[in-house]
């Protein structure tokens, strides 16, 4: 094997190990978690604090999300570039900011109205990322209506209903093993669905129409992240060029150690004014901050797929139960904010 195809596939190789755990998640113990401690953490992780309390129904999105002009998730710290205007924000400044957006860009106004233009479906989202963001862990079973226990959220069941055939569907870009450079790389496309010329997310975005597209990376680019601004910055273009608006997520764990792909994401976010989903923001009061404690760069999870989707009492502490909860808020918010675009 020559050098040149040697070293794409061991990055395809690392990659793919990071994500490889996650079949084994109903598998986790339901015992109540013990309170971080320095013994109890892997060696390679800084110990945590101890565990806060918060109510789930501070995770919930606003109810009436305000038409605004500005994009008001954003800290009041922020900063603008030497050579030029574009907005940055303070080192630690996306840490601050809120699980849910409540407002509306100006920019997310016109992606909405090209997607209309379009023919993109206003009740339509498509998945882009990891393993984080595959079935049938993430929000798959909402396309069940047996699947799933809303709690006290049962307000988000008018969500679910609006982008019914969303949650269940595969999409060609969300993959196991995936970075941000995959969903651009024609060695990820299906033969069968996509064509010849397309790569993952054009494909994605041709076959679904989506309106909004939830993106999730990170875990796996954290191996090799020279790049992950330039080639965000390229799928964001691509899709908002598409009249598909993209919801930009944060992640749970801390493969690279410092936090700085969170921080890039959330800057990107705001530089282009999009949605930021900051899920990190949403496992901070829970045990081990909603990570596993065997796997430490995987989210804790119940002893089967049903805890991911039962917002009910203990499950709630667990990091699947919490990502597939703020998901829902977030496409809530997304689609009450389409409201008030469409008036």
């Amino acid at each position: 094997m020559t050098r040149k195809l040697l070293i794409p596939f061991i990055c395809f190789s690392i990659a793919f190990i990071a994500c490889s755990r996650t079949s084994a998640l109903p598998a986790f113990s339901t015992k109540t978690l013990p309170t971080p401690n320095a013994t109890t953490m892997p060696a390679t992780r800084k110990p945590l604090n101890p565990v806060q309390t918060q109510s789930p129904t501070a995770y919930q999105a606003s109810t009436t999300p305000t038409p605004m002009e500005t994009w008001t998730a954003v800290p009041p710290s922020s900063t603008s570039t030497p050579d030029g205007p574009t907005p940055t924000l303070g080192p630690n400044d996306w840490e601050k900011m809120p699980v849910i957006p409540t407002g509306v860009s100006k920019q997310v106004k016109l992606i909405y109205q090209l997607g209309l233009l379009k023919g993109n479906n206003p009740r339509a989202y498509s998945k882009v990322g990891d393993c984080n963001i595959i079935l049938p862990y993430f929000v798959g079973a909402f396309d069940q209506p047996s699947a799933y226990d809303l709690g006290e959220y049962s307000s988000l069941q008018d969500t679910i209903n609006y982008f019914a055939g969303s949650y269940g569907r595969r999409s060609e870009a969300a993959k196991q093993g995936m970075t941000v450079s995959s969903v651009l790389t024609m060695l990820w496309v299906d033969q069968k669905e996509c064509l010849a010329s397309e790569m993952p997310l054009t494909c994605e975005l041709r076959v679904h129409r989506p309106m909004f597209a939830i993106m999730s990376f990170g875990t796996n680019d954290a191996y090799s992240q020279a790049n992950f601004e330039k080639v965000m910055r390229r799928v964001i273009e691509i899709s908002s060029a598409n009249g598909t608006v993209p919801i930009l997520a944060t992640k749970a764990d801390n493969a690279e150690h410092d936090n700085s792909i969170n921080r890039e994401i959330a800057n990107l976010a705001y530089e282009y004014q999009l949605p930021l989903w900051n899920f990190w923001a949403s496992v901070q009061p829970l045990p081990y901050h909603g990570m596993s404690v065997q796997f430490y760069e995987h989210l804790s999870a119940g002893t089967s797929t049903d805890t991911n989707f039962n917002f009910t009492g203990e499950n709630l502490k667990y990091g699947w139960t919490m990502r597939n909860l703020s998901a829902l808020q977030m496409l809530d918010a997304m689609r009450k904010a389409a409201e008030t675009i469409s008036k």
